[in-house]
């Protein structure tokens, strides 16, 4: 696992609300505002961005933590940027916390962990499952 990153630490994700992140369960379209679950993943990848320049070959990233306190909406078409801020890494876990804006008006933060495995070692895991 390489360590380039220091506390404090960004990376940047931009995206913009389409169909496919509205608040949507089976039972149909609850509103056209960008859902809770759709903005975690977006969440998480912003602070993946951090783990695709630690992990080296044969190694892979998992998720492991996700918060979500969703503040603001922000409806289909809005541009969304999260920002992910590297707060520590501690063996293989790297912390982040995320802040998503649509301009000035912050929509959603949290917090998210993943940690940096062996890859092959992890896909004899699920193949046992």
């Amino acid at each position: 696992m390489l360590t380039p990153f220091q506390p404090g630490d960004q990376k940047t994700y931009t995206v913009t609300v389409t169909e496919d992140k509205l608040a949507r369960f089976d039972a149909g379209l609850v509103h056209p505002l960008y859902s809770t679950f759709a903005l975690g993943k977006d969440a998480e990848w912003a602070c993946r961005l951090f783990v695709l320049e630690m992990k080296e070959e044969g190694e892979e990233g998992i998720g492991g933590y996700l918060s979500v306190e969703h503040i603001s909406p922000a409806p289909l078409g809005n541009q969304v940027t999260i920002t992910a801020t590297l707060e520590k890494v501690v063996k293989n876990e790297i912390i982040c916390t995320y802040e998503a804006h649509v301009g000035d008006r912050l929509i959603a933060k949290g917090r998210q962990i993943q940690k940096i495995i062996n890859k092959q070692r992890f896909d004899a895991y699920i193949a046992s499952l």
